[in-house]
């Protein structure tokens, strides 16, 4: 049996874009659409380049004059007062803009049609998240990146009256594009869209509209910032092919310091918003204030441990380049910039959480190698420094972080520009993703500033198949011919059909590729020796998720749906309840979590405290 093709994007505009547009006239559907893309490459990568230089100048002029001034009025332990006046400053900046236009996760939901009608708000998102990184908040700039990028393809979008789903692929170009300007990493920013944003449903131009975004921006940004990689590294050698499991160890660990750090941004963020025992207290902290306290907690830590200060990295290159630390400095390190990048998210600092798992990446995997180069014989196995355990710690913790490990793997690459420990890279990441899935399947991407919300993994498994059930709307008989049939699948407008014997028996299906291919073929052949006869079914009463999972198996697009308790080895025609396909499925999946939010939002607003107004 033959499936479908991956559904595409819409290929043309809507219907009174050509004419309503002076630029479509001049341009094929794909042409217009590779234009709009390389308007949201040029745009995100400037935006990224102001961000940058204005992140460069407060931090270097306004902070650091601070600094100094301070410095010489109290003394070192003033210097803690930095990142509480970033606080205060950004709790200003909540009380006029209590929100910085909508997340990854909200612009998808604006393209789709299910998140309201959020302001967009790059410039204000990207002038907090200079203040915040400016200050020290430990945070990284990717999230503010990644995020207007996604306003600027939203808006380009909006503007040019696309389509959903080419709003929606120029989100995931806009996307791709902030990683690309971000990180100068263009491949990393291609994959990061398709891994995490758009998924692999989009083909076509899609691919080529995202690879335009993502190559244009990275080059205004090498124009505006220098093409130099972001760190140099000295030369890293895989000592042995015996040396592989150990980097598998690293990538067990790596998994525990990630799904520990996505627990704790969710732990703290639903204590701010008072769901917690704690957040009894937390809660109730005004919104303009908890940035302050975040602010002065940081100072205090970065008193005696200041590499915990901003994106952190000077300190990865220390790592990467051999910097001696002492092992229980790295465990501090580890565990105070785990618990402070958590705390800076959850209070408001606008930041990105990549660098900072990086971060906790190249300081456990300095760590690790220290371990084993104190006490593992290293007449076993020849073992590498502690600097290249620290690169595939960097990739691993990234990889479980995020749960993308092609783009954590790549983008270590095109920052360290270094391939020559690829498969010890590549193993740990891989693990450290699929263990982190396993630690925290629940885990959602918008825990981290410019990741998009996965699906609840529980809402498959509590709706029944008859939510997302279609009508047969073909029955063939089985002394058909191919041209017979094809005529008769034609004249329903359906995709594939079930073949039945004189006797109202379901004898099996047949698609529309089928019937193609065999009228090109012999097209009086008998159409039981088209159809698939091993039919595999789903019943009613069972979960879309077990539908998901039959289909998967053999790679299905659709299912006949049995009435419950049906015998499967004697089918009649009156058992068929219809079909479920994953278009169907899909848009089930859709309903039921516009549903679920629509019920939270009510609830909130029946249980609201009354101090949450003032926050």
């Amino acid at each position: 049996m033959t499936t479908p093709p991956p559904v595409a994007e819409i290929p043309n505009p809507p219907v009174g874009l050509h004419w309503s547009n002076p630029l479509v006239r001049l341009f094929s559907p794909e042409s217009y659409l590779l234009l709009l893309a390389a308007g949201v490459g040029l745009s995100t990568g400037a935006a990224i380049v102001g961000f940058h230089l204005l992140y460069e100048s407060l931090h270097q002029g306004v902070f650091s004059w601070l600094s100094s001034t301070l410095s010489a009025w109290g003394g070192h332990q003033t210097l803690a007062l930095i990142p509480l006046l970033g606080g205060l400053v950004m709790g200003g900046l909540i009380l006029i803009w209590p929100r910085f236009g909508p997340s990854m996760t909200g612009l998808i939901g604006l393209a789709r049609g299910t998140g309201g009608d959020e302001p967009l708000r790059t410039p204000q998102k990207l002038f907090a998240a200079s203040l915040s990184l400016a200050s020290g908040a430990s945070l990284g700039p990717e999230g503010p990146s990644v995020e207007s990028g996604g306003n600027l393809g939203l808006a380009i979008a909006r503007w040019a009256k696309m389509s959903r789903e080419r709003q929606l692929l120029l989100i995931g170009a806009g996307a791709a594009a902030g990683i690309a300007a971000g990180f100068n990493a263009p491949i990393a920013g291609v994959f990061f869209a398709f891994e995490v944003v758009l998924g692999t449903s989009f083909a076509g131009a899609a691919v080529s509209a995202v690879l335009i975004a993502a190559v244009l921006s990275a080059l205004v940004a090498q124009v505006g910032l220098g093409a130099q990689p972001a760190f140099s590294l000295p030369d890293y050698v895989v000592r042995s092919p015996l040396e592989l499991p150990l980097y598998l160890g690293l990538g067990v660990l790596a998994s525990l310091v990630s799904s520990s750090y996505m627990a704790l941004v969710q732990v703290l963020q639903q204590a701010f918003r008072g769901e917690t025992a704690i957040g009894a207290v937390l809660g109730r902290i005004p919104r303009s204030l908890r940035p302050a306290l975040a602010g002065l907690i940081v100072g205090l830590v970065a008193l005696q441990f200041p590499q915990v200060l901003g994106v952190g990295y000077e300190t990865i290159e220390g790592l990467l380049s051999g910097m001696s630390l002492t092992p229980l400095t790295l465990v501090l390190l580890l565990i105070g910039k785990l618990g402070l990048t958590a705390l800076c998210l959850a209070s408001g600092f606008v930041g990105g959480g990549f660098a900072p798992a990086m971060f906790l990446g190249a300081v456990l995997g300095s760590f690790y190698g220290w371990v084993l180069t104190a006490f593992f014989p290293t007449s076993w196995i020849p073992i590498a420094s502690p600097p290249a355990y620290a690169m595939v710690g960097m990739a691993a913790v990234l990889a479980g972080s995020v749960r993308a490990p092609l783009t954590a793997i790549l983008l270590l690459f095109e920052l360290t520009r270094d391939y020559r420990i690829v498969l010890p890279l590549m193993a740990a990441a891989g693990l450290s993703a699929w263990l982190a899935d396993r630690l925290r399947p629940k885990a959602t991407h918008s825990d981290l500033p410019g990741l998009p919300q996965k699906r609840e993994p529980d809402l498959p498994l509590r709706l029944p198949v008859e939510v997302a059930l279609r009508p047969v709307d073909c029955w063939l008989p089985s002394d058909l011919t191919a041209d017979q049939a094809l005529a008769q699948l034609i004249e329903a407008a359906s995709y594939h059909a079930l073949v039945h014997d004189r006797h109202d028996r379901v004898l099996g299906l047949v698609t529309l590729p089928d019937l193609q291919r065999s009228l090109s073929a012999t097209p009086t052949e008998p159409l039981l020796a088209i159809a698939s006869r091993e039919l595999i079914w789903v019943h009613c009463g069972e979960s879309l998720a077990e539908a998901i999972a039959r289909m998967d198996v053999r790679g299905l697009q659709q299912l006949p749906v049995l009435a419950g308790g049906t015998d499967e080895s004697a089918v009649a025609m009156t058992a068929v309840q219809g079909w479920v396909d994953r278009d169907s499925i899909q848009q089930a999946l859709n309903l039921a979590e516009a549903q679920d939010q629509l019920l939270a939002h009510q609830a909130r607003q029946l249980t609201a405290p009354v101090f949450t107004e003032k926050a």
